[in-house]
């Protein structure tokens, strides 16, 4: 919405939440989130043609068009539990926008939903229109955190769906011509509604399944000596494959790939199609697998017990330049750690205590759910500290985890790090960011994820 208020100066912005604390957070000086460039966004439209505001109904009643942004999250129980998406924020936002409407809207679906969400809130709006019209358009987002503003200005494309009706088509070029304030012609595709939801899906999935793939492959160059940086870049040599999203890693995180893709199994098995629910559940199979084969890989080499040892975990976050941590692996690979009793000190330059322990106490799926009502002050782990420095992470610790790819973690004094660990030091490098010859003529003993293995380690196998 920032973005838009930028580039469409003439369009009045209205971002709206029920939520006092994060109204109070977008119109300060301290957003409530982390993005490069988003604050400078932020700064030179607010209080010109960008409003955030508690006063929902007001600004719903005025708008020609509604952007919905609720929260999708996983079903934790009944039909469906585990997989489903829990559309219970978006009826309930529909139902609300039926009500308060005094003239026709548009209204977009920008959270992922499932394919054939738009048909329900459709019947929901129509139902109770009071004569009013509704157009409903799919126009699902592409941008990734870290990068999302520059994604923004330059989008590899913006999809539209919306009815094949003349109405519909109607509403679809009224957007459009919202878009084409910025983004070139070519590079706006309109689709009928069922493409565009499933298209987000479908993109996601596709992402997934090639860091799976690449970690998958990590797995077999560990057992044969093979060097899974040189694999992934003889594959991606090749123009049909190309090389994003090939780098090896501790697994896959953020708030749409697991959760999509467990939507996307769903709706096959909804549709008779087991095969290929099954297809893309291996997809999570493999992350999940890739998650306990790293904390495996932790206790073996260390003597097959890191009860009471103490080990530093650089990184929470799920990829660097975010502070957003849901679902990244440094949660299970924390978890599945403290459960063989280890104490951990972590640091992350964009991630506060409060979130890394409500991060380890919660519940599967609870992260989805708006925050005041998510489980109250959770009770805090007692074997993690928190840290605001890689330094005090790292000293008098047996090992060493990086857990996120973060610029600063590639240029720290590793010389003075081993000084103050315990002996034998150990470095567990879940992003392949470390310059392992370096590192081991200090005197680390390195595991680095698809690479040959340490001597050290291969003399104490990982039991998966």
């Amino acid at each position: 919405m920032a973005v838009i208020a930028l580039k469409c100066p003439d369009i009045e912005v209205a971002v709206v939440d029920i939520s006092v604390p994060r109204i109070t957070a977008w119109n300060s000086d301290q957003l409530p989130i982390y993005e490069p460039g988003l604050e400078d966004v932020v700064k030179q439209c607010r209080g010109r043609n960008l409003f955030f505001s508690t006063d929902v109904e007001k600004h719903v009643c005025e708008a020609d068009i509604v952007f919905v942004s609720v929260n999708t999250p996983t079903k934790t129980r009944g039909l469906g539990a585990g997989k489903a998406a829990d559309l219970t924020y978006w009826e309930s936002a529909a139902r609300m926008i039926a009500d308060v409407s005094k003239s026709d809207k548009i209204v977009v679906e920008k959270s992922t939903v499932p394919v054939k969400t738009a048909e329900a809130i459709e019947k929901i709006l129509t139902h109770n229109s009071k004569g009013i019209n509704f157009q409903i358009l799919s126009n699902p987002e592409f941008l990734a955190e870290g990068t999302a503003i520059e994604d923004l200005f330059k989008p590899d494309r913006v999809l539209i769906g919306g009815r094949e009706t003349p109405e519909g088509q109607k509403a679809i070029k009224t957007l459009k011509d919202v878009y084409a304030h910025w983004v070139p012609e070519e590079n706006i595709i309109t689709t009928n509604l069922w493409s565009a939801e499933l298209s987000k899906l479908a993109a996601n999935a596709f992402l997934a399944q090639r860091i799976s793939s690449v970690n998958a492959m990590s797995a077999l160059c560990e057992a044969t000596g093979a060097n899974v940086s040189e694999v992934s870049y003889a594959v991606g040599k090749d123009t049909r494959i190309g090389s994003k999203f090939l780098n090896p890693s501790v697994g896959f995180g953020g708030s749409c790939f697991q959760k999509d893709i467990l939507n996307l199994v769903y709706i096959c098995e909804c549709n008779g199609l087991p095969e290929v629910a099954e297809y893309w559940r291996q997809v999570i199979k493999i992350n999940d697998y890739q998650k306990s084969r790293f904390v495996n890989r932790v206790v073996a080499s260390m003597f097959n017990t890191v009860s009471n040892k103490k080990i530093a975990i650089l990184g929470f976050a799920f990829k660097k330049d975010t502070g957003d941590t849901r679902e990244t692996p440094a949660i299970d690979v924390c978890k599945g750690l403290l459960g063989d009793k280890a104490r951990l000190s972590i640091y992350d330059p964009q991630v506060t205590e409060d979130q890394i322990q409500r991060d380890l106490t919660m519940n599967k799926f609870d992260w989805d759910h708006p925050l005041h009502l998510q489980p109250m002050s959770p009770t805090t782990v007692k074997q993690v500290s928190v840290v605001w420095d890689a330094y005090t992470a790292t000293k008098d610790a047996h090992g060493v985890c990086i857990l996120t790819e973060w610029s600063e973690f590639k240029t720290l004094d590793f010389q003075k790090i081993y000084d103050n660990m315990q002996k034998p030091a150990f470095i567990f490098d879940g992003r392949n960011i470390a310059d392992v010859e370096k590192l081991r003529k200090i005197g680390f003993i390195v595991y680095s994820i698809g690479k040959p293995l340490d001597g050290w380690l291969k003399d104490m196998p990982a039991v998966a």
